[in-house]
């Protein structure tokens, strides 16, 4: 039998590494030729030297040329055409558009696309985003079921409202929550001893709360808790802070990007993300795993990962006022700390392992190359 050749296009490499490496490890274990299209940064050597085949290609996420995205798409089908994939995975909003106008010209059937958080454009309330928004929203609905495609939603909202709005069937819109989560690695430690430490994990967006988390950690000064943000400025996103912002911020402690996120949970009490829009954050989703309590916001997304009352706590977006006062009374209570956390443990254990992202992936990349396979 053949292998199977399965591509990847995904905007960023170090967001192939961190979402979709596990399953694309499980593809090639079940015995597809894997290759990822992406641009190429940090992460590609150790991609390559892993044994995935890197191809790069000059994604912009921030570039809006009409005439620089279609030479893109021109080159992503030419690129298609060489390596001659059987199937190909297209990740986040700017891949699907050109992806799925790449696959068409290469002749290439079988597709899955999956729109994940839906960014900026969607979080933001800028002009820009706002002036965007509808535009995006015309060419997902046109691309994102485009000839039979299959799509991968990470929460039921964003798939409820893609099929009603009669992009997609329903039979053609499948749920994966996430990107999996390392139940080994992300595991519940005793609590540490010292003040709580509240930590919030992510790319340093305004998108993501980073605003509200500081000025709450302003609030609860004196309280006996710490604040901890942890990763990078994000150039290429228009709502992206900049180190000086970060450095210069009071009564928080910016440490940077933080390659062991299982070890910085062990120290901490308290995950907190207060983000205006997600897929299905893996933040959260790593934070329950390792049994820490929960403060998010209510919106698309963080609602979907913490049940309210359950394994955390819910707040309005863009509220730093709401955001510390549903700290303050987790600051002062460990056992409600330590019930929500063994409550998030047991959610990530039943829906969020990496074994059942992969296997339900997997299926669908099976399905997908089946039903094409007997046209």
């Amino acid at each position: 039998m053949p292998v199977r050749h399965l591509a990847y296009l995904i905007g960023e490499d170090w967001f192939f590494a961190s979402h979709f490496r596990a399953r694309a490890r499980a593809a090639r274990a079940d015995g597809w030729r894997v290759s990822v299209i992406t641009r190429t940064g940090a992460a590609a050597a150790e991609l390559r030297d892993e044994g995935f085949e890197v191809h790069g290609v000059d994604f912009r996420r921030a570039r809006l040329n009409p005439l620089a995205e279609g030479r893109l798409a021109l080159h992503i089908a030419r690129l298609y055409r060489q390596i001659a994939p059987d199937l190909v995975h297209h990740v986040a909003l700017k891949p699907i558009l050109l992806g799925s106008v790449a696959a068409r010209l290469a002749g290439i059937r079988a597709m899955v696309n999956a729109p994940v958080g839906q960014g900026f454009v969607f979080a933001s309330q800028t002009p820009k985003a706002r002036l965007l928004r509808p535009m995006i929203r015309t060419a997902m609905r046109a691309t994102i079921g485009a000839r039979g495609a299959i799509a991968i939603f990470e929460n039921e909202e964003d798939r409820a409202a893609m099929i009603a709005s009669g992009a997609i069937g329903a039979e053609n819109a499948a749920l994966i929550r996430g990107a999996g989560v390392d139940l080994a690695r992300f595991h519940p430690h005793p609590p540490p001893p010292g003040p709580v430490r509240i930590v919030l994990g992510a790319r340093m967006l305004r998108d993501k709360g980073i605003l509200e988390f500081i000025a709450a950690a302003q609030r609860l000064k004196g309280q006996g808790a710490e604040f901890i943000l942890a990763g990078t400025p994000d150039p290429g996103n228009p709502a992206s802070l900049t180190e000086a912002d970060l450095s210069d911020a009071r009564d928080v402690t910016w440490i940077g990007h933080c390659s062991d996120m299982a070890s910085l949970f062990a120290t901490s009490h308290i995950a907190c993300l207060p983000s205006y829009r997600e897929g299905l954050p893996k933040f959260l989703l790593e934070a329950m795993a390792a049994g820490l309590p929960c403060v998010a916001t209510d919106v698309t997304g963080c609602r979907d990962a913490v049940i309210a009352g359950e394994s955390g706590l819910l707040v309005p977006p863009r509220d730093p006022e709401a955001l510390a006062g549903a700290l303050t009374p987790l600051i002062a209570d460990p056992a409600r700390r330590a019930r929500f956390g063994a409550a998030g443990r047991s959610r990530a254990e039943r829906l969020y392992a990496e074994p059942i992202i992969c296997a339900e992936t997997l299926a669908v990349y099976e399905r997908a190359i089946t039903r094409e396979s007997q046209r």
